[in-house]
């Protein structure tokens, strides 16, 4: 049995997949109390685990020739290997194994190399893990905590037991506040935000379908109307902005300040995205919109909380893969008026108790 005491967790990937692995360090320190637990990401996520109480340290991936800082560069295998050999860590998760940043661990010299083996280089893990995500048997979430079955953790999660001790950046949430009341915006009365885009990370609701939705909340409750997207999405969230009272912060919000206004909303409706996990690393009330595909689906990829509502095609398919929902326009047929009536029921519930966070 490995029992680690300096370990390091490799989640390279974006902003929805570091979420889904943070739970990680909390259930590592419940049984190693004395381990030390560092995070290697991406530069662009580092804030998601920043400050976080059961990670001891971050490490960023050496990256070159970044015109996009999403879309990442060429990965530099000796730099980031000298990076990881000063820690002298004794072993590694690698929750998203990629060649790269299997072959810096391997010659990073760790002695416990956990990872998928299925992959080619596989070889490269001396502790190999058969499962096939692909199938989503479970949740992506339950997944990474099987990872921690080599050090004998048997951890058995739901979404009321995990915690993701997402931080709220002071600073952040002060800029935040700031530029809501510059917009009209009362950061203390009840927020909606709809987030239309996904990145082409799944198979997003009609813009249509998001218009006619945003349109049946401006009519007839009393949220205030926040649109959110990258700086990519702009045009795409300023088709929802239906009048002056409705804002549309795309491209706008840094990942902390990201952090911060989805804290301050009351709902959160999203497509299968990032931002969709911080919503339920925040324990809001969470609208997804996700395909049928089974590796799309909400029950690898849905937002892991109590208070995840999902809609998904009413279409009667099967083996569905992105070429057919797409060419029969799969996500057109779900409801929008039984969507509302979800809205609408959370915004009772919101503004007669008085729970706005």
């Amino acid at each position: 049995m490995i029992k680690p005491k300096n370990l390091l967790i490799v989640r390279t990937d974006r902003i929805g997949d570091v979420i889904l692995s943070l739970p990680l360090a909390g259930i590592v320190k419940k049984y190693y109390p004395e381990c030390k637990v560092t995070f290697l990401v991406k530069n662009y996520t580092k804030e998601l685990v920043e400050n976080h109480p059961y990670i001891d340290n971050i490490i960023t991936l050496k990256e070159e020739n970044l015109p996009d800082a999403k879309a990442g560069g060429k990965v530099n295998i000796k730099k980031n290997v000298a990076a990881i050999k000063r820690y002298n860590f004794d072993s590694s998760i690698i929750v998203y194994p990629t060649f790269a940043t299997s072959l810096i661990i391997f010659l990073s010299g760790i002695n416990h190399r956990i990872g998928t083996g299925y992959r080619w280089y596989s070889f490269l893990f001396n502790e190999k893990v058969y499962e096939h995500r692909k199938y989503a048997e479970r949740h992506e979430l339950e997944f990474n905590v099987n990872l921690l079955r080599k050090f004998n953790i048997n951890e058995n999660i739901t979404p009321a037991s995990i915690r993701f001790n997402l931080y709220i950046n002071p600073e952040s949430d002060k800029k935040v506040k700031q530029d809501l009341r510059e917009k009209n915006v009362d950061p203390a009365k009840p927020i909606i935000i709809f987030h239309p885009g996904s990145l082409g990370s799944s198979i997003d609701l009609p813009i249509e379908k998001f218009i006619e939705l945003v349109q049946l909340v401006n009519d007839k409750t009393g949220f205030q109307i926040i649109i959110t997207g990258s700086g990519n999405e702009k045009e795409l969230c300023e088709k929802l902005v239906l009048n002056d009272r409705i804002i549309n912060f795309a491209g706008k919000f840094s990942l902390s300040e990201m952090i911060s206004i989805i804290n301050l909303s009351g709902i959160f409706v999203s497509n299968s995205t990032g931002p969709i996990h911080i919503s339920a690393a925040l324990n809001k009330y969470t609208i997804g919109f996700y395909p049928k595909i089974l590796a799309c689906s909400a029950k690898r990829w849905g937002p892991y909380t109590e208070k995840a509502i999902i809609f998904t095609p009413e279409t009667n398919c099967k083996n569905c893969d992105r070429e057919q929902c797409n060419s029969f326009n799969c996500m057109s047929s779900i409801n929008v008026m039984n969507v509302f009536v979800e809205i609408e029921k959370i915004y009772k519930l919101i503004t007669n108790n008085g729970e706005i966070k």
